[in-house]
């Protein structure tokens, strides 16, 4: 089921919590907002929507990084109704697109309903005060040359660690609807 996200919530603080990767180590939000700010993704690997800007998503991610603008992803799909996107499966997915940032498993969907997380891709830019400043989409997307799309991601992710705050106006991310358990 195709969801958009809700417009950005500017101000709202985020939820600290603390997480494992498929190899059992715990990353938590907290440490991971710099003085850049942090990005918090909600995706899973069976997601054609996700699978379709897995290239793009490792490069904006990186260069994102490379600024100095931390980066987490979270997996709270139930993956025991979508088997394909449990925790044995996430680092070869991972590698599959060459991501860099910690992919974490939401075991009990706490995370991304604390989040109001809606569907996957799910995108939450935070200032280095714990902010949200952006919810938006990965690019604009629009219909024609791949190469016209806005950096719509990495240029608000940019605006938030210059200033503090996202842009005031953002296009919701669009997806698969999150499976909650």
């Amino acid at each position: 089921m195709l969801l958009d996200t809700p417009v950005c919530d500017f101000g709202w603080k985020a939820p600290d919590f603390t997480l494992k990767d498929a190899h059992g180590k715990s990353f938590t939000m907290g440490k991971h907002l710099g003085e850049k700010g942090l990005l918090v993704m909600f995706i899973c690997n069976h997601c054609p929507y996700v699978q379709a800007i897995g290239d793009r998503l490792a490069d904006d991610t990186k260069a994102l990084m490379k600024q100095g603008i931390n980066v987490l992803a979270v997996m709270s799909n139930d993956y025991r109704y979508v088997p394909v996107d449990g925790p044995q499966y996430m680092p070869k997915f991972a590698q599959q697109y060459g991501w860099t940032f910690p992919y974490l498993v939401d075991e009990g969907q706490k995370v991304g309903k604390a989040y109001g997380a809606v569907c996957t891709p799910d995108f939450f830019g935070f200032n280095k005060d714990g902010e949200l400043q952006y919810r938006g989409r990965l690019d604009d997307a629009r219909m024609g040359n791949p190469k016209n799309r806005t950096r719509e991601l990495v240029s608000a992710m940019q605006q938030i660690a210059e200033t503090g705050e996202g842009p005031s106006e953002q296009i919701p991310s669009m997806g698969c609807s999150i499976k909650w358990s």
